[in-house]
């Protein structure tokens, strides 16, 4: 493992799959009745929120409470940082305190690389602006292979506001290292800048035509997965799609959508990294259809932050060595 987790780049495709059968194990936690381990006992993990978020803070704050660490949680406007105080100041006073990682979630770009060159601790990216999320690329990950199996060889679609997404970029690393082929939808002006060129170099499919990717259309190959992205209004100034009717009727997984869907590929499972518009992006029969995916990726976020945790913190990278995850060992 990497000294710090910023980017899905920081892992290879044995660092992934690392991660990942150790989060199987993690995952039994959480169906023991006391659920707490000694593994991160008398290390500090400070989650460091600039951003609103319900997922990602709640289970790394679970994640690192049922491996026994003392996790406190600071918000951007319950720090000095709303005092005017810069970012570096914020965290090098934290490092200074001496704890051990930083989970950061932060609106500018780059910034959880900037904060990993300023302190000794170690940091977790919790999403950056529109740049990453490298943990909930993990957890996409896990949740589908536990519904489809290995990923190698299946065919990801991934619908929606591209442009502001930090999922998206993560999850097109993450899925091609692991053998997937991706396909990302979007109308024009939700395609990133430069996205055409990246394709070519990394070996994804583009397309702007969501019912032609559904029927197979485009690659030829059937979809195993769908993962809808949220539209991020608070992100946009502009406009980036006449109305949000049109965009549902051009880019959203609605019911009629969803019932194509299943009658062509049963099997076929749906994920969105959520929070959910509901009836914009997805509609509420396909978030709470059979096909979804969405409660279980809430699930498997905790097994795969606890597992970065460890690999991070406790400084063994052997998923066979975890140890302290049988039902004996609790604290």
């Amino acid at each position: 493992m990497p000294r710090h987790l910023l980017s899905m780049d920081d892992l290879d495709a044995a660092g992934i799959r690392t991660i990942l059968a150790t989060a199987t194990q993690m995952h039994e936690v959480q169906k023991r009745e006391v659920k707490k381990i000694p593994t991160l006992r008398g290390r500090t993990i400070i989650n460091l929120f600039f951003e609103d978020s319900t997922r990602t803070r709640s289970s790394f704050e679970i994640a690192g409470k049922w491996m026994s660490a003392d996790t406190i949680n600071i918000t951007g406007k319950g720090s000095s940082a709303s005092k005017g105080e810069s970012l570096r100041d914020t965290v090098r006073t934290i490092d200074a305190m001496g704890v051990d990682a930083m989970v950061i979630r932060h609106g500018a770009s780059g910034a959880c690389h900037q904060v990993a060159g300023w302190v000794d601790a170690h940091v977790i990216n919790a999403g950056d602006g529109t740049h990453e999320h490298p943990t909930q690329a993990l957890l996409d990950a896990y949740t589908m292979e536990q519904r489809l199996g290995s990923l190698e060889g299946k065919h990801v679609a991934i619908v929606g506001d591209l442009t502001h997404s930090r999922v998206v970029r993560s999850n097109l690393i993450s899925l091609r290292r692991l053998g997937a082929h991706v396909t990302l939808v979007a109308p024009p002006t939700l395609m990133p800048s430069g996205i055409g060129t990246w394709a070519q170099r990394e070996g994804f499919d583009l397309s702007h035509d969501l019912d032609g990717v559904l029927q197979g259309g485009g690659s030829g190959r059937p979809i195993d997965a769908l993962m809808m992205l949220r539209v991020q209004k608070e992100r946009m100034s502009g406009g980036f799609f006449p109305t949000a009717r049109e965009y549902t009727v051009g880019y959203g997984l609605t019911r009629d959508r969803l019932a194509r869907l299943t009658d062509a590929n049963p099997d076929l499972v749906i994920c969105h990294p959520g929070p959910m518009n509901r009836g914009l992006e997805i509609s509420a029969d396909a978030a709470d259809a059979a096909q979804s995916l969405v409660l279980d990726q809430v699930s498997a976020g905790v097994a795969v932050r606890m597992s970065v945790l460890y690999h991070l913190l406790a400084g063994n990278d052997s998923p066979t060595e975890v140890g302290p995850v049988t039902e004996g060992s609790a604290a």
